[in-house]
């Protein structure tokens, strides 16, 4: 929501109006300088919008302000050129409304597209939340990061590696939506204040490192023929997608990554297809690419990526993991009911690469149970057993 700077306006007066910590108000404006605000200035309220209210025979502004529980002050400031001894029945002013609900809804299938849309609809709204672009797909789909909070703990999460394991990438957003929301509104989590932890910490966010595998396997090979006829080759002549777990090249991109890669590759399939193919080298693959990047530019704390399903959270890597992993992956197998298991035996993963050349806490997180693609039907448990572990990622 946008408002106007008025005489003797200050960001901290606008805080104290709408009920939003001041912190949140300059970090929507870094582009403001608080201690000079000019006249007629455009400043932006996160966790508002604007609704349209047409004047009915008696209302003033004192009440209609009253009955959408705000100040008169509020209302004056959406509605610079409203005159209050003035009304008219039938005119039309805006109202501030506080956004109490989810912006997005995980529960359909999850395409790059509605993701895309969902993350500007959550930026529009609460324009804290820094959006950035680290790379692109095979295909050429951007890969975007969401970045929260200032502090310096720096905290990475990521879904869709692979993916028939799409699910993750609804589930993530649905955590930072309500994350955003019990900052706007000052509500708790889980009985924890949430505040703090955007303090203290920076929340990095890749939420689909998969994309074009994604639309693949919800949406069916793109319209490109021999790309079509390519792809149906590599999946042993099927057009069921729904065990495919590489990009659209068949490279499985978590086992893309310069840890053990050559053990892992010796053992696995030798040619591009729906799983396992690690690709001809490590890192040949722009989504694994753009991660490696990101990870090196960020100096992430930990990582946690998520993939589905098994209901365990894998955290180690050829004994290199320092003693932090365990306490923290104690807690995440505590608030998830999850067990934790420190290795799968593999290799060349994402998580292993960041242990490896970090020696810093790496998580495989394995959500839900049964077969991938997890039905949506299961949306709700899973999220509800994978919110504890996305607070502890925080707290901890």
């Amino acid at each position: 929501m946008d408002i106007f700077v008025r005489p003797g306006d200050s960001l901290w007066h606008f805080s104290e109006v709408f009920k939003i910590p001041l912190p949140l108000i300059l970090d929507s404006n870094s582009n403001i300088n608080p201690q000079f605000l000019r006249v007629g200035q455009r400043v932006r309220i996160p966790g508002f919008v604007i609704i349209d209210y047409q004047v009915k025979q008696g209302d003033s502004l004192w009440q209609i302000a009253q009955r959408y529980n705000l100040t008169l002050v509020a209302l004056l400031l959406v509605n610079p050129g409203v005159n209050p001894s003035q009304l008219q029945i039938g005119q039309m002013i805006h109202i501030p409304q506080r956004i109490t609900w989810r912006l997005i809804d995980g529960k359909q299938n999850y395409t790059y597209n509605i993701m895309m849309n969902d993350i500007q609809r959550l930026v529009n709204a609460y324009p804290f939340l820094r959006n950035s672009i680290i790379g692109s797909s095979v295909l050429g789909k951007e890969l975007p990061e969401l970045l929260i909070g200032h502090g310096a703990k720096r905290v990475h999460y990521n879904g869709s590696f692979h993916a028939n394991e799409w699910i993750t990438t609804p589930i993530i957003l649905t955590f930072l939506n309500d994350y955003l929301l019990a900052l706007t509104n000052q509500n708790n989590m889980n009985g924890l204040s949430l505040f703090p932890l955007y303090q203290q910490t920076t929340l990095s966010v890749v939420p689909m490192v998969n994309p074009d595998g994604v639309n693949l396997v919800i949406q069916g090979p793109p319209n490109d023929e021999s790309l079509n006829n390519q792809l149906i080759s590599w999946n042993n002549g099927s057009s069921d997608f729904s065990g495919w777990k590489a990009n659209i090249h068949g490279v499985d991109l978590n086992d893309q990554f310069p840890a053990e890669w050559d053990l892992e590759s010796a053992r696995n399939p030798k040619t591009p297809g729906p799983r396992d193919y690690g690709g001809e080298r490590p890192l040949s693959e722009p989504e694994a690419i753009a991660m490696a990047d990101l990870t090196k530019q960020r100096d992430f704390a930990r990582v946690l990526a998520f993939h589905t399903q098994g209901r365990v959270i894998y955290w180690g890597f050829e004994n290199l993991e320092p003693p932090e992993s365990e306490v923290l992956v104690n807690e995440f197998s505590r608030v998830s009911g999850y067990e934790a298991i420190q290795s799968a035996g593999s290799y060349a993963g994402y998580k292993d690469w960041f242990i490896q050349d970090w020696r810093r806490p790496g998580f495989t997180v394995e959500l839900g149970s049964g077969t991938n693609p997890l039905p949506i039907s299961q949306f709700d448990d899973i999220y509800e057993e994978a919110k504890g572990i996305f607070l502890a990622g925080l707290y901890m």
